[in-house]
């Protein structure tokens, strides 16, 4: 099954990010009879091949691994996955940067559709699944969380294998530790053996693209006016610093560190670039106000200088965000918001929750408009901006209505009609298969007195009060006084639109199955 990742503006992450995704496929043997032939294999022995200084695993000489590696990344990939044969050169790089410095580390792979027991063994269910063994313990794998990049292998790598927080012991370390990182966690504990140490460190492995530091010294204390139990991060631009304190009776609790980490991690102003796309996207802050500008205008870094100085009075409420457009990363991120280079510099604000955008009616950008702006899509006093189509002139011409964002509440809110629509995008492979069946539900019911069959391209429309989650999407507008919608997740076929549309947009209970197979995330 695949699922829809993320809608809309938050599509340009994949852009922009090259960490590839799971493939969530289960490993069933009655999938045998799909695969392609393989040719005939060598019997199997404990020799150890390799493939790009990539070991190559089975079953027979795994443990033979396991015993002469002390660290072992190994891939659980199938020779179709299409996410497999994209990771392949990333993990053959970090294969061959290791193997030439004798590290204690070593990368390998097992095919998990021919090793189908170790695959059962190491819990795999999506490829690729990739663990990390040490000390040749099997019992106790642990999932690779990092990002699929060399640079995101290799630090994930390093963090597992080495000390994954500097012990600071007196000025000059803790002094060397802040001047070599930009932003640096230190947790001051009075006990580097309790509970809250502990689970500082488990941090550390859970934000491996983080460097972090730990102590107990009482001069550093002193020097950094820490009072008690705290997490303090460091960083060379804003405020300079953030404080967690912690009580001496509650726990350290990871959530709330991670939480804190990345809140106070990223400038009040981000850049939207590759560094940062994952971070933005991850935050738990939703409202993100975007100012286009071009840097190589003063002009354009005076209202930069505004934009910075509102930022800090929105922290944890709205994330603020600059797009550079002399990068040549950022079409999309002009094409998504319908702007080109003439209109900068510009203000749009999107909640990456809803997808619902907004413009900022002032055409002048200082302080005082940006504060307002802000305050008023908090209070939620401002309407979206949303896309639209211009309505054809032939919109009701054919049996499948067009529908578009102007015209689309006049229709699907009709008390008087039942609309049955269709929400897709032009380049979405189901979308065009079920094309000739909605045609032909059209075709159908066109002259029934209150049933309507229409369509949407999603794509170049945006409804407020229509959320979709994949293509095609398909509801049902009931002809009654209040807004209502209901979501069809039947099976896409003549027969069994057809008992739904005639049962007053419900299936029968024997239809009412969904095909999760079908939803198309491009």
């Amino acid at each position: 099954m695949r699922l829809l990742r993320v809608l809309g503006f938050t599509l340009l992450l994949c852009a922009l990010c090259v960490r590839a995704e799971e493939e969530k496929v289960e490993v069933d043997s009655s999938e045998d009879d799909a695969e392609p032939e393989r040719p005939e294999e060598k019997e199997k022995t404990d020799e150890i091949t390799e493939e790009k200084d990539v070991l190559v695993l089975h079953s027979i000489n795994f443990d033979r691994a396991l015993r002469e590696n002390k660290y072992l990344l190994v891939e659980f990939y199938a020779p179709w996955c299409g996410h497999c044969r994209t990771l392949e050169p990333i993990y053959a790089e970090v294969a061959g940067q290791l193997k030439k410095e004798s590290s204690a580390v070593r990368l390998a792979k097992v095919d998990a559709i021919e090793e189908r027991e170790l695959a059962e063994e190491f819990n795999v269910n999506s490829f690729p699944t990739i663990k990390f063994l040490k000390e040749g313990n099997r019992q106790n794998a642990t999932d690779f969380s990092g990002k699929r990049t060399v640079k995101g292998i290799t630090k994930w790598l390093d963090r597992y294998t080495g000390p994954s927080a500097s012990v600071l012991d007196d000025v000059k370390s803790a002094e060397e530790l802040l001047d070599l990182h930009d932003v640096i966690v230190v947790g001051f504990f009075q006990d580097l053996e309790g509970d809250k140490a502990k689970a500082f460190y488990d941090v550390t492995l859970t934000v491996v693209d983080v460097n972090f530091g730990i102590t107990s010294n009482a001069e550093l204390f002193k020097k950094y006016d820490v009072q008690s139990d705290s997490v303090v991060l460091f960083k060379k631009f804003d405020d300079k610093r953030a404080d967690m304190p912690l009580s001496e009776e509650s726990k350290l609790d990871k959530d709330e560190l991670i939480s804190f980490i990345n809140s106070n991690r990223m400038e009040l102003v981000i850049p939207f670039d590759d560094e940062n796309a994952e971070l933005i996207f991850s935050s738990k802050v939703h409202k993100h106000i975007l100012l286009f500008i071009n840097s190589t205008l003063e002009s354009h870094n005076a209202v930069l200088e505004d934009f910075r100085a509102v930022a800090s009075e929105f922290k944890d409420k709205v994330l603020f965000i600059k797009i550079d457009v002399t990068s040549e990363k950022v079409g999309h991120v002009l094409k998504y918001f319908s702007l080109s280079e003439n209109d900068i510099p510009i203000v749009r604000l999107i909640n990456t929750e809803t997808v619902l955008k907004y413009a900022m009616d002032e055409s002048t950008i200082n302080k005082d408009t940006l504060r307002k702006f802000c305050q008023d899509v908090l209070d939620g006093s401002v309407k979206p901006n949303l896309k639209s189509q211009e309505i054809p002139e032939d919109w009701d011409k054919n049996p499948v209505k067009v529908l578009v964002g102007k015209n689309f509440n006049e229709v699907a809110f009709d008390e008087t009609k039942n609309v049955f629509v269709e929400f897709y995008a032009p380049w979405c492979g189901h979308c065009k298969e079920l094309t000739p069946i909605w045609d032909e539900l059209g075709e159908k019911y066109k002259d029934h007195e209150n049933i309507v069959i229409a369509k949407m391209d999603a794509t170049e429309n945006e409804l407020e009060e229509v959320s979709i989650q994949g293509f095609p999407t398909i509801k049902y507008f009931p002809a009654v006084a209040e807004k209502k919608i209901v979501d069809y997740n039947g099976q896409r076929d003549l027969e069994t639109f057809s008992k739904f549309l005639n049962n007053g947009g419900v299936l029968p209970v024997e239809e009412d199955k969904h095909d999760d197979d079908d939803d198309d995330d491009g």
